[in-house]
């Protein structure tokens, strides 16, 4: 497959035609499966099996599936990430406590250790209008690799976590390890807008530190889940090459036009 190109198809179909030990790290954002029930309604008498109502509601038809469908889903795309990423890889994974628990117990089954759990933290995370529970405030990401847990031959940029400055984020201290909790604004700026949106789209300054932090220049990434293209943007603007697959026609033609905004097409 050519790098640097968002293909139009399931990502299921299109990883089965990647090699083994082909992909230098992954960044997975997946769908929540929180497109349940009606359309967003803060009315406070709305449930959703118990997972605090109507929570950032995308109301998409891929954002809603059945919880063991779901399940299937996720160990299917999982298995095919495992085959494809080199051991000396990096996988991260986006979610919230909707299906966080089914990707981290489908991780365990499938042999894939978990590095790290990190907390994204967000200041201006949306108001908890029904006044019925605590305000959600963060996304989880999960970390990832798939080679020997007794080499951990994944790759960690020790130094430009613990020296670089980030400005935005109140709890990374300059020249401190950096902590599990990441304090980063969702707030995107104008030129990541400018195209159009994604309903859970995701603020490039994030992505710039998952792939410093763990991914080397002229790298391979493999964006399964690539939506208006952040992921892709990222690796570009980082030296890194990308494989993206997206089956919503839009949303391809929206992360084209940011690729060629940057100059890579």
């Amino acid at each position: 497959m050519e790098f640097n190109k968002i293909y139009a198809e399931d990502c299921l179909s299109g990883m089965k035609k990647l090699e083994d030990n082909s992909i230098d790290f992954v960044i997975a954002d997946p769908p929540y499966n929180l497109s349940k029930g009606a359309n967003l309604n803060w009315s406070g008498d709305i449930k959703n099996l118990g997972f605090g109502g109507k929570w950032i509601k995308t109301m998409e038809t891929w954002d809603d599936m059945p919880l063991m469908k779901y399940a299937e889903f996720t160990s299917l795309w999982l298995t095919e990430v495992k085959r494809v990423l080199k051991p000396t890889g990096s996988l991260w994974i986006f979610g919230t406590y909707h299906n966080i628990g089914i990707v981290n117990f489908t991780l365990q089954i499938l042999e894939i250790e978990i590095i790290n759990e990190i907390a994204w933290f967000k200041r201006n995370a949306f108001p908890q209008l029904g006044k019925r529970r605590f305000t959600a405030s963060h996304e989880t990401i999960l970390w990832a690799h798939t080679g020997n847990p007794k080499k951990r031959e994944y790759f960690f940029d020790y130094e430009y976590t613990k020296e670089t400055p980030f400005p935005e984020d109140l709890i990374k201290k300059e020249n401190k390890q950096m902590r599990t909790v990441w304090d980063i604004p969702n707030n995107k700026k104008k030129e990541e807008l400018m195209f159009g949106k994604h309903p859970t789209q995701k603020p490039l300054r994030i992505l710039d530190r998952i792939i410093h932090s763990s991914t080397k220049e002229g790298w391979v990434g493999l964006i399964p889940f690539a939506g208006v293209g952040s992921e892709c943007v990222a690796c570009k603007k980082n030296n890194r090459n990308f494989i993206g697959f997206e089956i919503n026609n839009e949303y391809i033609d929206i992360a084209n036009r940011r690729l060629k905004n940057i100059g890579l097409l």
